[in-house]
């Protein structure tokens, strides 16, 4: 599947932006990435998203407001794969969340 990159509205949204470095082995990790999008798009204020990865991962999900960022947070499927983050996939991550006030492209 070839990279898509996210259509976002015009500015200003909101990025949350989950760098990682991933413990070896796969553990189940796949299969919940792959749910954790399917149920994003599902949340109000989802707008899109946007990964990759090599030696270290970078997830960027878009949101509609802050509201719907802490929503997600909160998901109670998300707090589960949250959980089996820190215990089992991930050797270390960071988020940042940003308000995008411009934006443009090729």
């Amino acid at each position: 599947m070839l990279p898509i990159i996210a259509k976002t509205p015009e500015p200003p949204y909101y990025a949350v932006i989950f760098t990682s470095t991933r413990t070896s082995g796969d553990n189940g990790y796949g299969e919940t990435a792959d749910r954790m999008v399917q149920l994003a798009e599902q949340q109000p204020g989802f707008l899109g998203v946007e990964s990759a990865r090599e030696n270290i991962g970078i997830t960027v999900s878009y949101w509609s407001n802050l509201e719907s960022i802490k929503s997600w947070k909160a998901n109670a499927e998300h707090l589960i794969a949250q959980n089996n983050g820190r215990k089992k996939w991930y050797a270390a991550f960071k988020v940042r969340i940003s308000k995008v006030e411009r934006d443009y492209s090729m």
